[in-house]
């Protein structure tokens, strides 16, 4: 992890006016308007569509292409984009390319009516929607570290989150006020509403490719080697074979989910825990089936074995060399859990507003709008704290309140449609899921290597959501269960190791920080 000095206050906040926060601010709205769109949104669309609730949380899945782009990060990395590479740059040719994708997967998903039997169809968009906007998270996020010094990448993270969080209420907010005023509600549903907010969203998108466009490409002095177009095209043609054993495995593998559920369900007495345990399993096999594929496909020699040590292996292998064996795998642990809590809660968060009673334009106002605001100022004071008081500190508050606020959420259940008591409830988890959002993205930063920046930093953020995602997926099912106060109590405990861990990463990294390649950032202790 690079050294990073602490700063006054007030050369921290001049850090907001710099032309590269401006930029990061912009191209966080970018990566912000999409994933509402996918979870929330989509989910109250489909709701007032008439689709089961389980259903509807079924689809964030649609998303686990956020959890696996470290699979295709290096072809973001290494693959030339023909004309464009040469007019833009690698890292612009991406965005540009990604978000031209992400407009094209709205549009289709606006011309979907789930409520005619469009479930499948409306499936593939999200997906399409899902890949699109991971792939553009990667550019971005190799774009936002090549930028800039590395004391600078808290004040980048907290402006890019703050855009972030402004293109989730146009998204979130935004498309919800558009779905009422052209008229579709619980009690009477309208596709043509939603089709026309979905066509506004994709719209939106176009302030992304504005900033694209505008903006410089990162100064960087490349250490890749230049390869043949045949190889770059053969290794293209190995990012296929792994997508396609990944849903080759999970299509032919249906009818088998099907029964394996229905008989641990009856075997166990639980229908949750029975598609919990067979859809791990059934992740588990579809990774492995891909890695074999890739693993053959490389010994045959068809793909350049260059390209893929430099593409999969030595990433991986400089994080271990640089930071060792134990502590490698204490930060991954980290990286895994950090936000656990927040996403498997934020899944069903949405449902259950409406199911205490709440109205479309309530949750709107109060989640979308109000909430995210509270989030840009847990950002801006995450950017701030993180810059003047260390990392480290600011990972271990952030999990303290990340995982308490969930707390809150048993007393709104209580109370049931307060909106007094859903204001406070928002503000408190919004604070805190921006102030550790701030101080995360800023450490994740921190780890990766200037050589390998697209990879590293994709391997954390899919590691990140992976395990969160997977078990959000089932959020309806064990609220179908359990309740949502018990619901909730189980979002809680699961964020407690997540203190125990940043406590154990701190110490090990104060173990090292007179090694210069190693040192911590600057504690207080």
């Amino acid at each position: 992890m690079t050294t990073i000095a602490k700063r006054s206050w007030g050369d921290s906040l001049e850090l907001f006016l710099d032309k590269r926060s401006i930029i990061m601010l912009f191209l966080g709205f970018s990566a912000g308007l999409p994933i509402l769109l996918i979870f929330s949104s989509l989910s109250l669309w489909l709701r007032e569509a008439g689709v089961a609730r389980s259903a509807v949380t079924y689809f964030s899945w649609a998303a686990l292409g956020y959890s696996f782009k470290f699979i295709w990060s290096p072809l973001v990395d290494k693959l030339p984009i023909p004309i464009l590479t040469k007019l833009l740059g690698r890292r612009r040719s991406w965005l540009l390319i990604s978000q031209f994708s992400i407009i094209t997967a709205i549009s289709w998903m606006a011309l979907v009516d789930p409520a005619a039997s469009g479930l499948t169809s409306m499936a593939l968009a999200a997906v399409l929607l899902g890949f699109s906007s991971a792939t553009q998270d990667i550019a971005i996020d190799a774009f936002r570290i090549e930028s800039a010094e590395s004391d600078l990448q808290a004040i980048l993270a907290s402006t890019y989150i703050a855009g972030y969080r402004i293109g989730m209420i146009v998204a979130g907010a935004g498309s919800l006020y558009l779905a009422d005023y052209f008229g579709s509600s619980i009690e009477n549903y309208s596709h043509t509403a939603w089709m026309y907010t979905y066509f506004i969203m994709a719209a939106c998108m176009l302030i992304g490719v504005a900033t694209t466009l505008a903006s410089p490409e990162p100064e960087v002095e490349s250490s890749k080697r230049e390869h043949r177009t045949k190889d770059y095209f053969n290794f293209f043609l190995l990012f296929l074979v792994i997508a396609g054993c990944l849903i080759a495995t999970f299509t032919l593998s249906a009818d088998l989910t099907m029964m394996t559920k229905k008989y641990l369900a009856e075997l166990f007495g639980n229908k949750p825990l029975a598609s919990f345990l067979v859809g791990t399993i059934r992740l588990a096999v579809a990774i492995s089936v891909a890695g074999l594929a890739a693993l053959a496909i490389g010994k045959s020699g068809v793909v350049n074995t260059a390209m893929i040590n430099e593409g999969y292996i030595d990433p991986v292998k400089n994080f271990f060399d640089r930071y060792g064996r134990s502590l490698a795998w204490s930060l991954l642990c980290l990286i895994g859990l950090y936000r656990i809590s927040d996403i498997v809660l934020g899944v069903i968060s949405n449902v259950f507003y409406q199911d205490l009673g709440f109205t479309k334009t309530q949750i709107a106002s109060a989640v979308k709008t109000f909430g995210v605001f509270m989030s840009l100022l847990g950002g801006f004071l995450g950017g701030v704290f993180t810059t003047r008081f260390g990392v480290i500190r600011m990972l271990w508050w952030g999990a303290v309140l990340a995982a308490g606020t969930n707390l809150l959420f048993m007393l709104l259940a209580s109370v049931g449609q307060s909106s007094f008591m859903l204001y406070g409830v928002i503000a408190a988890d919004n604070l805190a899921a921006g102030l550790a959002s701030a101080a995360f993205v800023a450490f994740l930063s921190s780890l990766t290597d200037i050589s390998f920046t697209a990879v590293q930093y994709a391997i954390f953020t899919s590691l990140m959501t992976l395990l969160p995602k997977v078990l959000g997926g089932y959020s309806g099912s064990m609220v179908d269960a359990v309740g949502y106060q018990w619901f909730f109590i189980f979002t809680t405990l699961i964020g407690v190791p997540v203190l125990w861990i940043v406590y154990i990463c701190g110490k090990k990294f104060e173990l090292r920080e007179n090694s210069p390649e190693s040192a911590i950032y600057a504690e207080d202790d």
